[in-house]
């Protein structure tokens, strides 16, 4: 299914370019590139203001456009294409267009208010991650992936609840599709509260016990993704006494996607960002997908 990729205009970072073309090619299918400018006021008789403010929005939509088709083009290995339109609310015209053309996932970059290679959400991300009934895979500030490059390896942040059992299926379709490797990591994280352990060892015995529970759901999760047809997943608990050194202490390699689920709480099969998938997204060195929950019964 294609992959439609929001390009801003005046965007210099074409990392979601890049990020786009790796998952289409992992998946064997089309990049849509699509710049949204603002619309005009809709009055009934345009004067020449509103003319000449549709004039310039066209031209950027042009201009942007332009610019992602000529990158675009230097991926001949995807099928591509680029073009624009004017509307009043970007992820919403992402979201239509997406249902429009059957997009099985929308690619967005990060703000420009985080360093390079790290994750930002800006407020229209924020809104489309919480609007979006189809993946959303967003790019690390400055993300550049080798020419030719596609997924190789998908970690699952996985806490054994239904909505992460849930993605077990989803995350091997797409192993299966890209010809990946699974790896499934559970993030034990010490509170601040947690630290140092010098009233009593209850917070080592929390932290302890819910190390070995992620382990129990773990093997199962390894037995349910053998029966699908993975072969050899990999199982991690990252621990850490902050989420930046849970994910500082896995390995990543190039070719890495980290997928994360919707919160558990939220029942409609929409993105919906809990605060540790928002914690795990903001420190994440690779780009990052997330998938709607679609809660049923763990297998």
């Amino acid at each position: 299914m294609t992959v439609l990729v929001g390009h801003g205009p005046h965007r210099s970072d074409l990392g979601t370019l890049d990020l786009a073309c790796q998952l289409a090619r992992s998946g064997g299918t089309d990049v849509v590139a699509l710049t949204v400018v603002p619309q005009g006021w809709p009055t009934p008789t345009a004067g020449d203001t509103d003319r000449e403010f549709e004039r310039w929005a066209a031209a950027e939509g042009q201009r942007a456009a332009a610019d992602a088709g000529s990158y675009l083009r230097e991926h001949p290995d995807v099928p591509s294409r680029a073009t624009w339109v004017s509307g009043r609310s970007v992820p919403q015209v992402l979201i239509g267009e997406a249902t429009a053309l059957g997009a099985g996932m929308i690619v967005v970059g990060s703000g420009e208010d985080v360093s390079h290679g790290q994750i930002g959400l800006t407020s229209k991300t924020d809104r489309l991650l919480h609007s979006s009934t189809v993946p959303v895979a967003v790019a690390p500030r400055g993300y550049q992936a080798e020419p030719g490059s596609r997924v190789r390896r998908i970690t699952l942040a996985f806490r054994g609840d239904d909505p992460t059992w849930a993605l077990l299926g989803q995350v091997a379709q797409i192993a299966l599709r890209n010809d990946a490797r699974v790896r499934v990591v559970t993030f034990a994280v010490r509170g601040r509260t947690m630290y140092p352990p010098r009233v009593s060892g209850a917070e080592d015995l929390v932290l302890r016990t819910w190390v070995e529970t992620a382990r129990s759901e773990q093997s199962r999760a390894r037995e349910r993704l053998l029966e699908l047809g993975i072969e050899a997943p990999e199982l991690h608990v990252a621990v850490g006494r902050s989420w930046g050194g849970a994910m500082d202490g896995l390995e990543w390699e190039r070719g890495d996607v980290l997928v994360v689920g919707s919160s558990s709480t939220h029942l409609l099969s929409r993105v919906f960002l809990g605060s540790s998938a928002a914690k795990i997204l903001r420190h994440s060195p690779v780009p990052v997908i997330v998938v709607p929950a679609r809660v049923r019964p763990r297998g």
